[in-house]
Formats: C-alpha cells, structure tokens, sequence
C-alpha cells in the first residue's frame, strides 16, 4: 500500500512541476531542430576535410561534437530543473558546459565495449547468435544505466562515479522510476512511432517530412519528448534525494 501511496503522490507532484516548467519553457522544443542543421553542417564539413589517412580522426571530431550537443541539452535541463528557466545565454555555455563529463562516459563505455568483444564475445557468440546478444547487451546497458543523463547534470561526480551511481539509483528506486517512464515513453511511439532507446537522447527524429501533417506530427513528438525529459529530471530530483519513508512521512506532516 505504501508504495502505491508514493508512486500517486511523487508522480502527482512531479507532474504538476513538469507542467508549470514546461509552459515557462516551452521553446525548448525547438532545440532538436537546430542539433539536426548543427549535425547536418558538421557532417558535411567532417566529410570534407577528414579525408585519407586524416579519417582515424574523425571519429574523435563526431563524438566531441555529439557529446557537446548533449551537454548543450543537458545544461538546459539542468537549469529548467534548478532555476525554472533557461536562457540564450544559457544555450551558448551548454556545448561545453557537462562536454567533458558526457566524453568521459563515452569513452568508458566505448572501451567497455572494445573489451566485451575481445575477451567474453567469442565465448558467448558459440551460445547466443550474435544478434541477439547485442539486443539483449543493449537492453541491460539502457535500463540500468537509464538514468545518466539526470546523473550528469544533476550530480557532480566523476565520469565512473556518474555511471555507478545510475546503476545504484535504478536498484534502489527501479519501480518509481520506470513506471512514469514506460507510460511517457508509450505516449511518444503512440503519437511518432518512435521509440526512445538511447541513452542519451537529444530529441525525436522522425526524418524529414514536411509535409503539413509531417510538421506537426514533429511539433507534437517534440512536446511529448521534452515534457518526458523535464518530467524524469524533477523525478529524479525527488527520488534521489529521498526515500519512500521519508517522502510518505513529509506529505503526512504537512498535511
């Protein structure tokens, strides 16, 4: 009983906030459109210039550049969370504001990868189609690690700490964080057909279509999507500062 109590009031809340923040800061829905033009422009220049033997290099250039459009992301977020609201100035200070932090998970995982299949992917390859093991390798890294973005902008920890630390949040608070989650996660593939399955997601790209129903199909997958993104930072606000016991025993208290 308790946790069906906490589940009602934590997300009552939470959704009443992420309502409020999201009509004061609502063109944030416009940030995916300009990551695609910033993509699209990087990509042509990258293709460019990094030619022959300049093409091991690229790879550093792309995720530098990917890890400063999330951070770019992220640091809105992380002020709409903080301070209700976020500025063009704001804009301008995130692409190097969490880029460091974002690399450094990157790089880990980009290495934690490299060593799955040199030392356990022959192994279990003989056991499980390769196929399936990335599915089922991708399916674990998103739900225990689901939380990372929030752990960036929200906690000032080191890149390894920042990946522990989401894994511990999601074994302690897996049932409050994934219900709210499913649901808003349904919503959006409902309306765009999209599914959120990235760790790090900066919007919903639905290609390009623009055609009227196109655009407004993107308008409305661009709504859903950052309601969801401020809906699961003031989750995670509450519930990583918090625990069940402690939040029943406030709304008891003041009630």
């Amino acid at each position: 009983m308790e946790i069906l109590r906490d589940l009602y009031y934590t997300n009552r809340l939470t959704a009443k906030k992420t309502y409020k923040l999201f009509l004061a800061n609502w063109p944030i829905i416009f940030t995916g459109f300009v990551y695609t033009i910033i993509n699209i422009i990087l990509f042509s220049v990258i293709s460019f210039l990094f030619t022959g033997v300049l093409r091991l290099l690229a790879g550093i250039v792309i995720a530098l550049a990917t890890s400063s459009l999330v951070s770019n992301y992220l640091y809105l977020l992380s002020n709409i969370i903080k301070y209700d609201k976020f500025t063009l100035h704001d804009f301008k200070l995130g692409f190097k504001a969490f880029l460091w932090k974002v690399y450094g998970v990157l790089v880990i995982g980009w290495i934690a990868g490299l060593l799955f299949q040199m030392a356990l992917a022959p192994i279990l390859y003989r056991i499980i189609p390769s196929g399936i093991l990335s599915l089922i390798i991708s399916l674990l890294v998103f739900v225990f690690l689901n939380p990372l973005p929030e752990t960036i902008y929200q906690k000032f920890y080191s890149p390894w700490e920042t990946i522990v630390y989401s894994f511990e949040f999601i074994k302690e608070n897996w049932l409050e964080w994934f219900i709210p989650n499913i649901v808003l996660i349904y919503l959006i593939y409902l309306t765009t057909g999209t599914t959120m399955t990235t760790l790090f997601p900066t919007q919903v790209f639905m290609g390009f279509d623009f055609s009227l129903k196109g655009i407004l199909l993107y308008l409305l997958g661009q709504i859903l999507f950052s309601f969801t993104m401020i809906y699961r930072g003031k989750l995670f606000e509450t519930l990583s500062t918090s625990t069940r016991r402690k939040r029943l025993f406030m709304r008891d208290f003041y009630n």
